[in-house]
């Protein structure tokens, strides 16, 4: 199954959440932080949205930086992604 984003969204998959501290200490999966670092898996046409033209800055296997807690998530075939507005993608990492 494909995931085809509708016009400013993006689908991204998270990077593995830290499971030790710098100092070695094992981390719970509940005290993991939820990590913002993310790779672009797929990339809606933008188009306009709220009556503005979107033009999309990211493709696909973009490393990017996302807000904490924005985007919806969703299961497919056992991964875990990422759905997110253009505009809650606040950098890429290069």
């Amino acid at each position: 199954m494909t995931i085809k984003p509708l016009l400013d969204r993006v689908v991204v998959k998270a990077e593995k959440a830290e499971e030790t501290t710098k100092s070695g200490i094992i981390l719970t999966s509940a005290s993991q932080e939820k990590p913002q670092f993310a790779t672009v898996v797929a990339v809606g046409p933008g188009g306009m949205v709220d009556g503005k033209e979107v033009t999309m800055y990211v493709s696909i296997g973009d490393k990017v930086i996302t807000s904490k807690y924005s985007g919806t998530e969703v299961k497919i075939d056992g991964e875990e992604y990422t759905i997110v507005r253009q505009a809650d993608i606040l950098a890429v990492v290069e």
